[in-house]
């Protein structure tokens, strides 16, 4: 059994590397069905400042998660997508919104803190 965990080890790393942090999930899960604006994503996400949301999305782009496209507008707008490697996550987010709700239903119905 001891093995079987050490077996996994490198691969659940890998994906805390370019997963881990407070604020990455809930970025990913704001663009799993549209790309949006900068400026979108700091209203939907109030608590982040910006200097964090800045370096959030530019580690996901430097992992390859998302995409950086530079609007032609005027002022100058950016929109973060999901690249096609990055869309490999979405099934992921269904997953973990489906536990996070029979989580919160445990919660709620047996009164665990």
């Amino acid at each position: 059994m001891q093995s079987e965990q050490a077996d996994g080890t490198p691969f659940v790393q890998a994906t805390m590397k370019v997963l881990g942090g407070k604020w990455k999930l809930l970025i990913l899960w704001h663009l799993k069905d549209t790309a949006r604006r900068y400026s979108e994503l700091n209203r939907l996400i109030p608590e982040i400042t910006e200097k964090m949301l800045i370096q959030q999305l530019r580690e996901l782009e430097r992992d390859g998660i998302i995409s950086r496209k530079m609007l032609a507008e005027m002022p100058p707008k950016v929109e973060y997508a999901f690249t096609d490697y990055g869309r490999t996550l979405i099934p992921v987010f269904k997953l973990l919104c489906d536990w996070g709700q029979s989580h919160l239903k445990r919660i709620n119905t047996d009164g665990i803190d």
